[in-house]
């Protein structure tokens, strides 16, 4: 039977909004003084969730709340949830990069994280230079480091640059350097945040051979990634997070299949329409309202090889607009390589604010090969071209799954161009 690596017990994380410390003295006490008389925490709100997209009633949140779970030696844990569902900071706390505010965690072993691009680094070192400290952290002797030495450099791809200090470093080659010293000095729990969507496809796969041969040796793997096709690929178990606390814990396939779920009854909200438009420097006349993919009647984003994928949108119109045009495209996950997209113009006659807008794409089953698929869906003016709003898989959607009618179909991959019928409605 395996020997348990890590345990925690009651993991809680609790943040201030909105402040740069960690309080007051005045807090400090008050909570000190609570507790010294049996009684519960004063700044605790009992069922205020940690929901980015809804305002809470107290200044504080629990990032995490109660999280319990073991990991076994030679593991590989998938840990997945949206943005902001607490993944990296539960990373942090079992790598101890910070502390829980309650809770235990227990460890067996030597831990290597690689969390952030530079994790670990001293700026003013050279690759060569941090790939010994790094060893020493890890409590590696001298001889041992340099036997991994010339294996770290070659996989890592940076030779040419490795005594230039790792301030001038791109945060591709920190990155690279970063995984290699992390997969190669022999920890028994090696812990990868979503840090290797920063390398280029190459590598990525690279990455994802090394982490298959790291639990192959019988070490753990804690993995964290928003590409499910990746997870199901290399992980046995999954743990799904959903407002800092655990909504699955079983196989990964059914935490990927609830994952997926998440996303069937979204309706898009106005911090996430902020947070997109910012980031995609949107101008908004038009929003995406709601954006939704059926099988039939059932809303799912996991479809079999031999179905119709049926995509429908709302939109909500908050300035006078000349018509509108929808742009959908299909990625690959690991390259970013856009597959094949459609771009169609959905309203010709002008638009008037509080007007809504309303339409179906349908893409023929027979376009599809089995795999796993980003999205990113634009609407903008039909005749400058210019995007009103973009969704993509950074902000609120999940991937697009198709699977396998049986076995043989894993042998048809690739992508055809979409043919696809639309449907609007105004």
């Amino acid at each position: 039977m395996s020997k348990i690596v890590l345990r925690a017990r009651n993991i809680s994380k609790q943040y201030r909004l909105g402040q740069l410390g960690t309080g007051t003295i005045s807090h400090d006490l008050n909570r000190w003084w609570h507790k010294a008389r049996g009684k519960e925490d004063p700044y605790m709100r009992i069922g205020d969730t940690n929901d980015r997209t809804v305002k809470g009633g107290s200044d504080y949140v629990w990032s995490l709340k109660d999280i319990n779970f073991d990991v076994k030696e030679g593991d590989v844990l998938g840990i997945i949830g949206k943005n902001g569902a607490g993944k990296s900071t539960l990373l942090k706390i079992l790598s101890q990069v910070t502390s829980a505010t309650t809770g235990q965690v227990k460890i067996r072993g030597r831990i290597a994280a690689l969390l952030e691009v530079g994790t670990g680094f001293h700026p003013e070192l050279t690759g060569r230079e941090n790939i010994f400290l790094n060893g020493a952290i890890l409590g590696m002797t001298k001889p041992e480091i340099k036997s991994k030495f010339d294996e770290i450099v070659s996989f890592s791809g940076v030779d040419k640059y490795i005594d230039t200090p790792v301030k001038r470093y791109s945060s591709g080659m920190m990155v690279r350097l970063g995984f290699a010293v992390a997969a190669h000095l022999e920890p028994e729990i090696l812990i990868v945040d979503e840090v290797l969507a920063v390398g280029d496809a190459e590598f990525q796969k690279k990455c994802m051979g090394k982490i298959k041969n790291v639990a192959g040796e019988g070490r753990t793997v804690l993995f964290v990634s928003h590409n499910m096709q990746a997870m199901s690929s290399i992980c046995k178990t999954g743990l799904l997070l959903k407002n800092g606390m655990i909504d699955e814990l079983s196989d990964i396939n059914t935490c990927v299949k609830k994952y997926n779920g998440l996303f069937n009854e979204t309706v898009i909200g106005e911090t996430s329409i902020k947070d997109r438009l910012n980031r995609t420097n949107s101008s908004g006349n038009i929003i995406f309202k709601s954006i939704q993919a059926f099988s039939g009647e059932k809303k799912t984003w996991d479809f079999r090889y031999d179905e119709d994928i049926n995509f429908k949108i709302d939109c909500e119109i908050r300035t006078e607009s000349d018509g509108a045009l929808f742009y959908l495209a299909l990625i690959e996950p690991l390259s970013g390589e856009v597959l094949t997209n459609i771009k169609t113009i959905v309203k010709e006659n002008k638009l008037f604010n509080g007007d809504k807008l309303d339409f179906s794409i349908v893409v023929s089953k027979e376009s599809l090969r089995v795999g796993q698929y980003l999205l990113y869906f634009a609407i903008g003016d039909a005749k400058t071209q210019k995007w009103y709003d973009v969704v993509d898989n950074n902000v609120n959607l999940p991937a697009l799954n198709i699977m396998p009618v049986n076995m043989d179909a894993h042998l048809n991959m690739g992508l055809f161009s979409i043919p696809y019928k639309i449907t609007v409605h105004v």
